[in-house]
């Protein structure tokens, strides 16, 4: 019987206490019509972000025009050269890659257990088919090397976009 009483006490206490916490909560303020605030907003910033916009603009390559002369994607190939468990081969052909085509990327992956080494940016198959050759001559691995179709980064000449915006100029 005393329990009874706690319990109806306490859930008595739990009422009340939800109730007033109910009562004064609000959930935002309403402004009228009316008020002399209406149609008006104050931007407050740090001049800071300006000058952290203008950094970005001119490490981005756009220099502030919108144009950027960084690479792009399109459809292409890479050269499959070596897929091994083996980490020092793979770290052996990618430092012979790297000293006999310095013009082209290597990409090395992680693919568990596997270790692939993909390479280069080709836009063309035939460009592709001629490194491929070069390698196998050049004895860099003694597997066969496959193109295989990827997105690759192309790095358009600054001529070339020139070019194209004063066609759309002209336009």
């Amino acid at each position: 019987m005393i329990f009874d009483k706690q319990c109806n006490m306490k859930q008595g206490f739990l009422f009340v206490v939800m109730f007033y916490l109910m009562a004064c909560a609000k959930a935002q303020d309403v402004v009228s019509a009316d008020s002399s605030v209406t149609g008006k907003v104050t931007v407050i910033k740090d001049s800071r972000i300006d000058i952290l916009a203008s950094k970005q603009a001119a490490s981005s390559g756009t220099g502030g025009t919108g144009v950027s002369y960084g690479p792009r994607a399109a459809k292409g190939y890479r050269l499959m050269i070596i897929n091994t468990n083996d980490r020092d081969l793979a770290m052996k052909v990618r430092s012979l890659l790297l000293q006999r085509f310095p013009e082209q990327k290597v990409y090395m992956l992680f693919k568990p257990p596997y270790i692939q080494i993909k390479f280069g940016n080709f836009v063309e198959k035939g460009e592709a088919d001629r490194y491929k050759t070069l390698v196998r001559k050049g004895g860099i691995v003694s597997t066969n090397v496959y193109a295989v179709p990827e997105i690759v980064e192309v790095k358009p000449s600054k001529e070339t976009d020139k070019d194209k915006e004063k066609e759309k100029d002209k336009k």
